[in-house]
């Protein structure tokens, strides 16, 4: 375990700073607002926001104001945050994030969620956070060979668990951090307490009969991930296929790296024709800096082409349940990209012991409504104290 520091060299900001001044903008349709993608004037203006006003070196600062850590698991080095509880009998629990998403996502939560005394909380709530950045994503190691699945993934978060000393602990997570989650604990069933989930997925079973008994909310669920698969997913296509051919425009481009990511955080947190992102300005490039300044567009995309297109066929086709021996929760938010029906869950998860549906927050939970997030996840580990 080495104590990490983030350091952005100056050079590489100012590197930044010339490349978006000198971006060839492409021209735009009148009128198409975003149904062909991130419009013009918005993205000029966010891009400006960054070339001007954003602070990198405030990231920085916030960021090492917290312990990190690399550490090599199976030949990578894995980047994570690790923030002690104050409280002896603090619960251990593994936050994993997924993309376009980065261990920034869960800043607002680790206070409450370590050291809920001083935030008007019940001190036996409290938790030791293990924050590990994915493989290949932030300012962890780009793997060097193919084979990192989440499986893979999974083994390794239960390494490094093993490696903190920490023999009963939950996981949490989200997007990529719901399969990697499911596969550590069925890595180290011994040791996961639990697994929450603010993400997971469901499929139509084969009988046609189900789709009869649902009702109109679970109807509505079942046409928007209709919709979503037939215009939401080009993203998955592409990173799940092609990421090598995709990282040379990202890893080149601030401009394009911007793009690639502000729409997923503006079509995954509920933003209608007319809504703004419901994030701020300077959270959302401070993820989308971390992927730049770690060219980790490539390396993160991998990702999907390692484990998407099993991981997806796995779901759509496997009728039986996660073998699982511990509880699940799984808290679903309504603007999520991906929304759940309950009925079929039960089925794929007979050990889910939690569920909660909310009225606000997407695909971001511990970043758009951490109050919720905070909420939640201590009322599923109340069960496992």
């Amino acid at each position: 375990m080495r104590p990490f520091r983030i350091d952005v060299p100056q050079e590489a900001l100012d590197d930044l700073e010339r490349r978006l001044a000198a971006t060839r903008w492409p021209d735009e349709l009148p009128g198409v607002g975003w149904d062909r993608g991130v419009p013009l004037g918005y993205l000029k203006e966010l891009a400006g926001y960054w070339q001007t006003g954003f602070s990198w070196r405030l990231v920085e600062k916030r960021l090492n104001s917290l312990p990190q850590y690399l550490t090599e698991v199976d030949g990578v080095d894995v980047h994570f945050l690790h923030v002690r509880s104050p409280e002896p009998d603090a619960m251990p629990m593994v936050l994993t994030h997924g993309w376009p998403g980065s261990v920034a996502e869960f800043l607002d939560v680790i206070a409450p969620l370590t050291d809920p005394r001083a935030h008007g909380g019940d001190p036996a709530d409290a938790f030791h956070l293990v924050i590990p950045s994915l493989p290949g994503y932030g300012f962890s190691g780009h793997p060097e060979e193919t084979g990192w699945d989440t499986e893979r993934v999974g083994r390794a978060w239960a390494e490094l668990m093993r490696g903190l000393g920490y023999r009963r602990y939950l996981v949490q997570g989200g997007d990529w951090g719901m399969p990697v989650s499911l596969r550590t604990a069925l890595a180290d069933p011994a040791h996961v307490a639990g697994v929450h989930l603010n993400m997971f997925v469901t499929v139509p079973p084969q009988d046609p009969a189900e789709l009869s008994r649902l009702d109109a909310a679970d109807l509505a669920r079942l046409e928007f991930a209709a919709g979503f698969e037939q215009d939401g997913a080009g993203w998955r296509k592409i990173q799940s296929t092609r990421p090598q051919t995709l990282a040379y425009a990202l890893t080149d481009s601030p401009v394009g790296q911007l793009a690639w990511i502000a729409e997923k955080f503006r079509e995954w947190t509920g933003g209608g024709p007319q809504a703004e992102i419901p994030v701020s300005r300077d959270w959302l490039l401070t993820n989308v800096a971390l992927y730049w300044f770690t060219s980790s567009a490539g390396s993160s995309a991998q990702l999907y082409y390692e484990s998407n297109r099993l991981d997806a066929e796995f779901l759509r086709t496997w009728t039986g349940p996660w073998p699982l021996a511990m509880p699940v929760g799984v808290a679903s938010f309504p603007h999520d990209a991906v929304r759940p029906v309950r009925r079929w869950a039960e089925r794929l998860l007979p050990t889910l012991a939690h569920w909660s549906e909310f009225d606000r927050g997407g695909h971001f939970a511990a970043l758009e409504q951490p109050d919720l997030f905070v909420a939640d996840v201590r009322t599923f580990a109340r069960t496992l104290r």
